[in-house]
């Protein structure tokens, strides 16, 4: 095969992995060799700078190419797969109290192997698989469905996780999510009843309703 024709075809495997990133938030190396790529490509892409490697056989768009505010949360959900965005990545979701976490909050069941990403760095948090899926909700993140916590169970998780969170931050969520009237109070007893913190979340929300 000439140089020309070497160099065009590369030339359209970075086209095409150029396109699919911006597809995706993460791309999987297994992925790219199923559509006739070879990885070698990958390693070219990420060794230039146009692609960073965030973990084993996975890639995505550097940052400064990236203009979503929840970039992270869909490539964290994307390299976990069985995870839920929870806890205070969850509240910043839903634009509730005022906390800026510099990881990513995740679920995953209790005894999930959570592959080692380099970015965005993770904070797991291991759920029992009686409740697991309460409240689970599925938004759009960059093209990806991403699974995020409703904001009656992250405020009923904030109680619950007092110890990892704070009470503060507990507290606040409540109080900004009633002041907002974003918050469904039978919704909020059902699940905490589920998750046996409804005793302990009682004596602060009859205050803020109040």
């Amino acid at each position: 095969m000439s140089v020309s024709k070497t160099t065009q075809r590369r030339g359209a495997a970075v086209s095409h992995l150029l396109r699919l990133a911006e597809k995706q938030p993460v791309l999987r190396a297994r992925d790219v060799a199923r559509q006739g790529i070879h990885t070698s490509t990958l390693t070219r892409m990420t060794k230039s700078g146009v692609l960073e490697k965030v973990g084993p056989g996975r890639y995505r768009l550097p940052k400064r190419t990236r203009t979503t505010e929840h970039h992270d949360l869909a490539v964290a959900s994307a390299a976990v797969g069985p995870s839920v965005i929870c806890l205070i990545s969850a509240l910043r979701f839903h634009d509730i109290g005022t906390q800026l976490p510099a990881e990513a909050w995740i679920a995953v069941p209790r005894g999930t192997r959570v592959p080692r990403v380099s970015a965005p760095p993770l904070r797991v948090v291991n759920i029992s698989a009686a409740v697991f899926d309460l409240g689970i909700e599925e938004h759009r993140i960059e093209g990806q469905t991403v699974r995020i916590y409703s904001l009656a169970r992250t405020v009923a998780d904030c109680f619950r996780f007092r110890n990892k969170v704070g009470l503060d931050v507990a507290l606040e969520a409540l109080t900004d999510a009633w002041r907002t009237k974003r918050l469904n109070l039978d919704e909020l007893n059902r699940i905490a009843e589920k998750l046996r913190v409804h005793r302990v979340m009682q004596p602060y929300l009859e205050t803020v309703v109040m």
